[in-house]
């Protein structure tokens, strides 16, 4: 690969994932305080992800890998995203708000595919380049929350208070433009299927791989997997939101920690495999969403405020550990028949069906919780942490795959 390729590849996921960094992690706090939103309708507005994530690979199936380059697709995907997003910034109601980010989310989650697909396109090797492309959109997102919190100070209490938080819309709707322009002078990506191949709605959805349920420690991983993403879906949901509302300074400067926790755990995960194996890999992660959800609830923004710190800094170890993890593992498991097949399968349960119910169930037990502009975010917080720990006992109990050439430490 040429210095040219990697710079605009590098260029490309910085800007994919500054775009969603721009706006995704103060969206609670915009709706709560900008639009007035209920929780529940933060909920709704949040699973838009995952209806995104669960129509996504129908756009790729049906249409990317068949009928146009990949980088063309991601161009018009995001010039539309750019017009979608300055509806955002302009929507006076969540009533008007709600379709635009669908339509917003259902375009923008294919991308994350697309931009993969433009990568490893020109990748001869891409167990070993395709991580030092990706980092770049680690930093993008990082960037992203620094300029809010210390560059335009837009989550500050003044600026929540002001409504500056609709400008992240605008930020994002920028980048978007941008990268829907740049994407046009990206390597060329042409269809990977000929348009007169038949394709089956299983083969999109990765439905084969249901076979591998019947062996009952994957039916194990793959139920666990599900159920983990309902106390996900809170941090997700509510996060930026408990740390505006309690007067966290720079609220999402500080989540950007999450992300480089997510960066630096990464290179921890071959060590924890070679040594414990999967199974005592994936119960790290799994109990660090109970450990994370008990510092958010017994932390505060004063003399506390660290236990806040090190619960967004475990961000790392509960994402790679268990998801980064569980792909190892659903790779392991499935064969060369089957890889791409389970990896998608297992895509649509997490982010699609599982996220779709914790976004549901955060919004209703915070709603629960909230007595006029008070949420007690002591509780909001203890009952995903009590969920997260109910689904470490299932799997620590259940799961008892010890065969160890299945979980070979290495990534993929």
């Amino acid at each position: 690969m040429n210095s040219t390729t990697r710079f605009k590849l590098s260029a490309m996921m910085f800007l994919e994932f500054f775009i969603w960094g721009a706006w995704f992690v103060t969206l609670g706090a915009f709706l709560n305080n900008n639009l007035k939103a209920t929780n529940s309708e933060i909920g709704s507005v949040f699973s838009t992800q995952s209806w995104g994530a669960i129509i996504a690979p129908f756009i790729i199936g049906l249409i990317a890998d068949r009928y146009f380059n990949a980088e063309r697709i991601l161009g018009v995907l995001h010039i539309i995203g750019a017009i979608l997003m300055y509806q955002m910034y302009s929507a006076p109601d969540v009533s008007v708000f709600y379709p635009y980010v669908l339509a917003y989310m259902i375009l923008f989650m294919p991308t994350l595919a697309l931009v993969n697909s433009v990568s490893f396109n020109q990748m001869k090797d891409a167990e070993k380049e395709f991580a030092n492309i990706r980092v770049f959109g680690t930093i993008g997102w990082i960037i992203a929350g620094l300029l809010i919190s210390f560059a335009f100070h837009w989550d500050s209490p003044e600026g929540i208070q002001a409504g500056l938080l609709k400008s992240t819309f605008l930020m994002a709707g920028i980048a978007s433009l941008v990268l829907g322009l740049f994407s046009f002078t990206l390597p060329a990506t042409p269809p990977k299927v000929a348009k007169d191949e038949k394709i089956k709605v299983g083969d999109i959805l990765g439905l084969d791989a249901l076979k591998l349920l019947k062996d009952k420690n994957f039916a194990v991983f793959f139920i666990s997997s599900i159920l983990i993403c309902i106390p996900l879906a809170f941090y997700y949901q509510n996060a930026g939101l408990f740390l505006a509302d309690i007067k966290v300074s720079n609220p999402t400067g500080k989540m950007a920690i999450g992300q480089v926790s997510e960066a630096l755990f990464l290179l921890a995960i071959p060590v924890f495999f070679s040594k414990y194996g999967f199974k005592k890999t994936i119960i790290v992660g799994m109990l660090a969403w109970a450990v994370r959800y008990i510092l958010f609830a017994y932390g505060n923004a004063g003399s506390l405020s660290f236990m806040l710190i090190i619960g967004i800094a475990l961000h790392g170890v509960c994402y790679d550990f268990f998801f980064v993890s569980g792909q190892i593992y659903t790779n392991s498991k499935a064969g060369e028949k089957f890889k791409s097949a389970a990896q998608g399968i297992i895509t649509l349960a997490t982010y699609g069906v599982g996220m779709l119910i914790g976004f549901k169930v955060a919004g209703l037990i915070t709603d629960m919780y909230k007595t006029g502009d008070v949420t007690d975010w002591k509780m909001v917080w203890i009952i995903p942490a009590g969920i997260a720990a109910a689904v470490f006992l299932l799997f620590a109990l259940l799961f008892n795959d010890k065969t160890k050439s299945e979980v070979e430490a290495k990534t993929v």
